[in-house]
């Protein structure tokens, strides 16, 4: 597991090919960002996301998954780069499947 992290570590890595720069780091509002793919693994499925610390997305964050009007999982977001990231499944909807083009938002609570 711990090889298999390492590898999409890197993967991420070279996808965003440039480092944090908190001048470029925009915290006042958080973007939905797209699912680029899923990594299927032995151990976990990875989501990959288009999107990272620039539009406002934070390690721990937990997120929806929809597909139009319809809910798909729950993730959480493990890594993330400037432009990129990635995330586990803590909980998918019955019949349903994370697809490519899916839109990930930040879960918040109602008031």
């Amino acid at each position: 597991m711990l090889r298999r992290l390492l590898q999409f570590t890197a993967v991420i890595a070279v996808a965003s090919a440039t480092t944090l720069s908190a001048a470029l780091v925009d915290t006042r509002s958080v973007e939905a960002a797209p699912v680029v793919a899923v990594q299927t693994t032995r151990v976990a499925d990875i989501v990959l996301l288009g999107a990272g610390f620039t539009a406002g997305l934070r390690q721990g964050m937990v997120c929806r998954i929809t597909r139009g009007d319809v809910d798909v999982a729950e993730i959480v977001l493990v890594d993330l780069r400037l432009r990129s990231g990635a995330a586990l499944i803590l909980q998918l909807a019955p019949g349903q499947s994370i697809r490519s083009g899916d839109v990930a938002t930040v879960k918040t609570l109602k008031a």
